[in-house]
C-alpha cells in the first residue's frame, strides 16, 4: 500500500516538473523572440506609395520615422497622426512593416472640389469638406467656387465650419461634393450657389444649370443628373431641375 502511494506521489511530482519545464520554455522561447525582433527586425529602407502632391522624404519626416528604427516599436497611430496634421492634402494613411527590414507607408491624397473666400482669402477643400489650402483668387480658377456660406475661422487642415443657421446648407454641400465624388463627376462641377433658403444651384459643366433641393438624397439626384444629361443631345444647354421627386425636367435656354 505505501509502494503504492509513494508511486503516485512521484507521478504526481514528475506531472508537477513536466509543466514547469513547458511553462519555462514557452517563457524562453518567447523572450528569445522579442529580443530577436528588437535587434533584427529593423527598417532598412522606407518605401512611400501612393504620393503625387508631396515628396516621399517630406512624408517620411511628417511621420518623424527613420532607417534603423524598429518595425515592431514604431507607433505607427502617432505616426498616421502626424503626417494627417502635417500634410493636408493626405486623406488615409497606413504604415505597415514589410518584414524582415522594411517600411510600406501607404497614402490617398485629397483632390480640390471646390473653393469658397473666408475672411483671410481663398481656401480649396475637398469633397469632405477640408481645407487644403489657403491662397488669393486665382483659387478659384483650381476648383468650383461656392457662395451663399460664409466660414467660420477657417484654417488649412481643417474641415470647413459655418455659423449653426448655415449648417444645414454645409450639410447639402458636402453631401453633393461626395456623391459627385462617388460617381467621378467631380471634374464637371463649375459652381454651387447656396443663397436661396431651400434650393442649392449648381452649374455642371459649361451647359447646365442644376437646381436640387437643399435637403434630399444626394446620391440620388446625382444619378438622376446623369441620367438626364445622357439622354440629351450634345449641343443642348438649358436648366436641368430635380426640385421634384420623381418629375426631373430640362428646360432649354
Amino acid at each position: 500500500m505505501a509502494a503504492r502511494k509513494n508511486k503516485r506521489g512521484r507521478r504526481r511530482n514528475r506531472g508537477r516538473f513536466s509543466f514547469l519545464y513547458v511553462l519555462l520554455s514557452f517563457f524562453l522561447i518567447a523572450a528569445a523572440l522579442l529580443a530577436g525582433s528588437f535587434v533584427f527586425f529593423r527598417a532598412d529602407s522606407i518605401t512611400v506609395e501612393g504620393n503625387q502632391r508631396y515628396t516621399s522624404q517630406e512624408i517620411i519626416d511628417a511621420a518623424q520615422v527613420k532607417q534603423g528604427d524598429n518595425l515592431f516599436r514604431i507607433n505607427r497611430p502617432r505616426a498616421v497622426n502626424r503626417i494627417l496634421s502635417a500634410l493636408p492634402y493626405i486623406r488615409d494613411v497606413s504604415i505597415l512593416p514589410a518584414l524582415p527590414n522594411r517600411l510600406v507607408i501607404s497614402v490617398t491624397e485629397s483632390q480640390p472640389t471646390a473653393s469658397i473666400q473666408g475672411a483671410q482669402g481663398w481656401f480649396l477643400m475637398d469633397a469632405r469638406g477640408k481645407l487644403l489650402e489657403q491662397g488669393g483668387e486665382s483659387l478659384q480658377r483650381k476648383a468650383a467656387p461656392v457662395s451663399g456660406i460664409t466660414p467660420l475661422t477657417p484654417t488649412v487642415g481643417t474641415w470647413l465650419a459655418v455659423d449653426q443657421a448655415e449648417q444645414t446648407k454645409l450639410t447639402a454641400l458636402v453631401s453633393l461634393m461626395s456623391a459627385l465624388e462617388a460617381h467621378e463627376l467631380s471634374q464637371n462641377l463649375l459652381s454651387v450657389d447656396l443663397t436661396a433658403s431651400n434650393i442649392i444651384s449648381l452649374r455642371y459643366t459649361s451647359r447646365f444649370t442644376v437646381e436640387m433641393p437643399l435637403s434630399c438624397d444626394f446620391d440620388y439626384k446625382v444619378r438622376s443628373l446623369q441620367y438626364v444629361v445622357e439622354h440629351l443631345e450634345e449641343n443642348e444647354t438649358g436648366l436641368i431641375d430635380l426640385t421634384r421627386d420623381g418629375k426631373n425636367r430640362f428646360i432649354p435656354d
